[in-house]
């Protein structure tokens, strides 16, 4: 499919099918809409576009999943910030997961049936993203992680997360767990911000038991994942918001008395 016919269809079933936003804009409200239009997506195969059918999906270019998500966001479905979270997990799972744990989860992510989240910065490791010191002990074929993450963008609500751990010094001793968020010894504390939303939240791990299976790639791969996984939260996510912006602009350029006439010539 071209990506012309994608839009197209997209806009099409999206006239026919109302996914507008309920009254609830709380921070709650948003997530609960959020997995009501990866799920109506999801179920119309709209959102397995772009994504491999070895995790459930239907094929084509990844630039289709940037049109939908600037469709999505354009009409105010769900707030692309949280939406574009899909776009920076989905793809770090297909490239290091097992093959087998990969089609077990993307499928869940994209189909609104789980929210995820990522554990990168810390007290002391935000910029300086190489010196965090979480750490994962391996304890016969388990990992035992302890220690905190902070700025985790929607963790109290996520049932998984990308967590990165020291285990040997230096960029080459990080590496990187897929981390059920109900594993015991998992405390999450969201944090309230300026603006009175508590999207961010700090994330402890006090002995937490996580089997190798859910390593990510191979012990100290965990860096080159990192730097893998950031141009998806730098590029996608950021399409996504400035579709939104563009179109609110030209909202506010229509409601203007006489727009055309006040612009200088």
């Amino acid at each position: 499919m071209n990506i012309g016919d994608f839009r197209s269809g997209v806009r099409e079933w999206l006239a026919q099918h109302d996914l507008t936003p309920g009254p609830d804009h709380s921070l709650d409200g948003q997530v609960a809409q959020l997995a009501r239009v990866r799920r109506e997506l999801y179920d119309a195969g709209w959102m397995r576009y772009g994504w491999p059918a070895e995790v459930g999906g239907l094929g084509g270019p990844a630039v289709l999943r940037a049109v939908l998500g600037e469709e999505v966001a354009t009409r105010d479905l769900a707030e692309p910030g949280i939406y574009s979270m899909i776009e920076v997990l989905a793809p770090t799972m297909i490239s290091y997961a097992p093959p087998a744990l990969a089609a077990e989860m993307v499928p869940l992510l994209l189909s609104g049936a789980e929210q995820w989240c990522q554990g990168f910065s810390e007290p002391g490791s935000g910029s300086d993203l190489a010196s965090l010191s979480t750490r994962a002990e391996p304890r016969g074929d388990d990992w035992v992680i302890n220690g905190q993450k902070v700025w985790t963008s929607l963790a109290q609500y996520s049932q998984r997360c990308v967590l990165l751990t020291r285990t040997a010094p230096g960029h080459g001793g990080i590496t990187a767990f897929f981390v059920d968020m109900d594993t015991p010894g998992i405390t999450v504390r969201p944090l309230r911000t300026m603006h009175g939303i508590d999207e961010f939240a700090e994330v402890f791990f006090d002995d937490v038991v996580v089997p190798g299976s859910r390593m990510l790639g191979r012990p100290g791969d965990g860096w080159q994942l990192a730097m893998d996984l950031l141009p998806h939260e730098r590029s996608t996510c950021f399409w996504h918001r400035i579709a939104h912006l563009f179109e609110r602009l030209d909202r506010l350029i229509d409601a203007m008395p006489n727009a055309d006439a006040s612009l200088p010539a």
